[in-house]
């Protein structure tokens, strides 16, 4: 059975150039082992650089998008499926329904949004599918911190931290994804 991982990233690139770096070896590894990419459907900044790197590996990818987002013209129409929502609930709904795991880079208020909802439906046992920060350079270093303090303060079960798994370089990442 092919996995579908959903990569849940920016929609912007970022100052460092490791976090492009880091979504084109992503993508690559995903095409290499034919792992399907479910993502936002941008084409640009990491969205778009891991889409096009699994494209360009012969690899398979799904994008999931608003309409409001696709009529802005930031919808990659060369991905191989692109569904197209009515807003945002739906398209992280969407997004949920077709992964089996879900792997966060670098990105903003939309990549925080979906890492705290995917988390937060596994903590109240929605699924059961794993989640993986991919920590590049140090990048989600304070808001690890942070959950490590909710949880000191318990606002966050002690069990809090083990619904995250935490990569730091491409290898760990590979390692897990293949223990899926």
């Amino acid at each position: 059975m092919t996995k579908k991982i959903c990569v849940y990233c920016g929609s912007k690139a970022g100052t460092n150039p490791s976090f492009s770096s880091i979504a084109e070896q992503l993508g690559q590894l995903f095409a290499k082992e034919s792992i399907q990419l479910i993502y936002g459907g941008g084409k640009v900044g990491i969205m778009g650089i891991i889409a096009d790197a699994v494209l360009n590996g012969g690899g398979y990818v799904q994008g999931v998008i608003p309409k409001s987002l696709m009529e802005k013209e930031v919808g990659h129409t060369g991905v191989q499926e692109l569904h197209i929502t009515q807003d945002m609930h739906s398209r992280k709904a969407m997004m949920e329904s077709l992964s089996d795991a879900f792997i966060i880079l670098p990105g903003g208020f939309g990549t925080l949004d979906e890492l705290f909802e995917i988390v937060t439906w596994r903590q109240l046992g929605f699924h059961s599918k794993p989640v993986i920060i991919l920590n590049v350079d140090g990048y989600f270093d304070h808001l690890l911190a942070f959950i490590d303090s909710a949880i000191q303060h318990e606002f966050i079960n002690s069990n809090g931290r083990d619904i995250i798994s935490v990569a730091d370089n491409i290898d760990q990442v590979i390692q897990k994804v293949r223990e899926l």
